[in-house]
């Protein structure tokens, strides 16, 4: 893999993501340190749902039956429950040749690709029937514009392998980024792909469909300060479209930049793509790990979040249902790839 890029079989973490020297993605020098102070889950690999479900059960899977999950946010299930998989050993990194990344623009020099596996047994955090999942990851300088970029793409694939004859899958990357090489991603300019949010209750959970976010002009440049825009919303990327019509598989879909970002004054770039129709936008208000080996504490506003999603909450929203829905003999699938480069 190139130097740049490292991972970890725990939660099939990307550890280390850099740019001119800089290690742009929160994380930690060992294994055992996000065993024991990942509570913000950076770097992890999120599933079998990422963000929220709901009065922490499955309403009406497998002919009606519902599913009573893990309470670990309020009354909510987040990101998987207790043990989700970003809290799991996995099989890997496996090398596994070279690919390429599809859909993302430039000469791709390098490609080399590693496999994690991951097998979630019936019954995992309370969630129905055995998954056989795998995320490859994919690196490799992007020579584009006499610019040269280094770029990381990501595929996940899920199957239903036994157990049940449905269950629900959404996948993310949790990734932490920070531009700035310093504490704050205060002065960060970014710029949205939408306006477009999922309004939510006091428990993160969706209201109702698609609105325009009122705080910011999300989908125009604007400057993250030390407090302020506050953010921690999940964003969809085309509100005309109908969120039933999302296939569950959307590795075949164009890449889209769901966020663009930079910092004036590291010169550091950073834009991520993906097939998905969501994402979390989240300026990291909650973060709070201390000093811990060689790496100082980080706070509030130390790193910020794009997680590339289904709708939150749809396993338990008629309309949104099929999303997530992964019924037997089919693959979910997604693709993500961050592209970074200095000035």
């Amino acid at each position: 893999m190139a130097d740049e890029v490292s991972f970890l079989p725990l939660g099939a973490i990307i550890q280390s993501f850099k740019v001119g020297g800089v290690n742009i993605v929160q994380g930690f020098p060992t294994q055992e340190l996000y065993v024991s102070h990942n509570g913000p889950y950076f770097g992890e690999t999120i599933g079998r749902v990422a963000n929220r479900i709901s009065n922490a059960k499955l309403a009406s899977v497998n002919g009606g039956n519902s599913y009573s999950l893990a309470a670990n946010d309020g009354s909510n299930t987040l990101h998987g429950g207790v043990k989700g998989w970003g809290k799991r050993i996995w099989d890997g990194p496996k090398p596994i040749g070279t690919r390429s990344i599809p859909g993302i623009e430039g000469d791709l020099k390098g490609g080399e690709s590693v496999e994690f596996t991951l097998r979630s047994e019936d019954g995992d955090e309370g969630f129905p029937g055995e998954v056989a999942v795998k995320v490859i990851y994919t690196t490799g300088k992007i020579s584009e514009g006499g610019k040269e970029a280094i770029a990381l793409g990501m595929e996940y694939e899920a199957e239903l392998v036994g157990g049940a004859e449905e269950t629900v899958i959404n996948m993310t990357n949790h990734s932490y980024f920070n531009l700035t090489g310093g504490p704050s991603i205060e002065g960060t300019v970014v710029q949205l792909c939408t306006p477009s949010y999922l309004p939510v209750d006091n428990g993160g959970i969706p209201t109702g469909g698609p609105t325009v976010f009122a705080k910011v002009a999300t989908n125009e440049q604007f400057t993250l300060g030390a407090q302020e825009p506050d953010i921690d919303d999940c964003f969809v990327v085309d509100p005309s479209a109908s969120p039933n019509s999302v296939s569950i598989d959307t590795r075949d879909q164009p890449l889209v930049a769901l966020v663009k970002a930079h910092h004036p004054e590291s010169k550091i770039h950073l834009e991520v793509h993906s097939t998905e129709p969501a994402f979390q936008y989240y300026t990291g208000k909650y973060i709070d790990v201390p000093a811990v080996d060689s790496v100082p504490a980080r706070g509030a506003r130390s790193g910020f979040c794009v997680e590339p999603s289904r709708f939150v909450n749809a396993c338990n929203v008629e309309d949104w249902k099929n999303q997530v829905l992964l019924k037997k003999g089919e693959k979910y699938g997604c693709r993500i790839v961050y592209k970074a480069w200095k000035e």
